[in-house]
């Protein structure tokens, strides 16, 4: 996917939430071990051009980094260094980083760290009432510009209230378990999540209901991410509160105008997906058309 930048692949299980992870699962479908941890040869993906010298990453995208790890994880420390001067370099590029290991990284960040740079948006997962405590004092002690949380899996209820109320957490996303094991998730959760971040003008995004649901009190068994994706937004859960304002900056320190930035743009599927809220849209990958002429 051109939105997801892995310079590293495996990870160790740290908490709830990891139990059934969806790397391990996949990795197992092809014989590997999630617990193997390697640099990838996508390492320096941010850096890669077209055949007329331009970024394939445009000014102003998203992308999110270690999807198939942990950004903070310690193993990947000799090679942290080498992605945080890619995303000094790529300052015209907004960075989606989400860790379950908020107590290593403040020792990870780098020297000239300041306050922060204004391209990294900076997410901890939260997966129930007890990480939420742990994680998030721990996410508003960081110095880190853009703040988010991402309550995936949703393993039960959780209020995050009083940590909203800081001012300094600008998304709130959530979702249901997919893959081996799932877990239920009960939509009441997902509602008083939701109730908490709109009563703020924050943005909620009701990403997936996850394979085992529940709602009313009746368990349904929705197989297929992009069902789950499209009941999630028939539910009318999603919100987008106050909006997020990145100061990307050129290679000269020039600020990106708004003409010139990066706008998702979606195809016909996508009208049912509910991600599109905090989608970096479709790549024109050619996939799509590929499968409709096959049909």
């Amino acid at each position: 996917m051109h939105s997801i930048w892995n310079p590293w692949h495996g990870c160790v299980r740290c908490s709830e939430g990891c139990q059934h992870c969806y790397m391990y699962y996949l990795d197992k479908m092809r014989d590997r071990s999630g617990a193997e941890i390697y640099r990838t040869s996508g390492a320096k993906y941010p850096l890669s051009k077209d055949r007329s010298g331009r970024y394939r990453i445009r000014s102003g995208e998203m992308i999110s980094v270690c999807m198939t790890s942990d950004f903070f994880l310690e193993e990947a420390d000799p090679w942290r260094p080498e992605a945080w001067e890619i995303m000094r370099r790529r300052s015209d590029v907004i960075f989606y980083l989400l860790t379950k290991r908020p107590q290593r990284v403040r020792a990870c960040l780098p020297e000239d760290w300041g306050d922060g740079w204004d391209n990294i948006f900076f997410n901890v997962t939260c997966e129930n009432q007890a990480r939420a405590d742990e994680r998030i004092p721990l996410l508003l002690d960081l110095p880190f510009r853009h703040k988010g949380l991402n309550c995936a899996p949703l393993l039960g209820p959780i209020r995050i209230g009083q940590y909203l109320d800081s001012c300094q957490i600008e998304q709130v996303a959530c979702g249901g378990e997919n893959y081996g094991g799932s877990r239920p998730c009960d939509f009441a959760w997902v509602q008083a999540l939701r109730e908490e971040c709109v009563s703020r003008d924050i943005t909620f995004c009701f990403l997936e209901t996850g394979t085992v649901f529940i709602k009313d009190g009746k368990t349904y068994t929705i197989r297929g991410k992009r069902e789950q994706t499209r009941q999630a937004l028939r539910s009318g859960m999603n919100y987008r509160g106050k909006p997020m304002r990145f100061d990307l900056r050129d290679s000269w320190g020039l600020p990106i105008p708004d003409a010139e930035r990066y706008v998702p743009h979606f195809r016909k599927h996508c009208e049912e997906c509910s991600m599109q809220l905090v989608c970096n849209g479709c790549s024109d990958c050619g996939k799509c058309e590929r499968q409709r002429l096959k049909r």
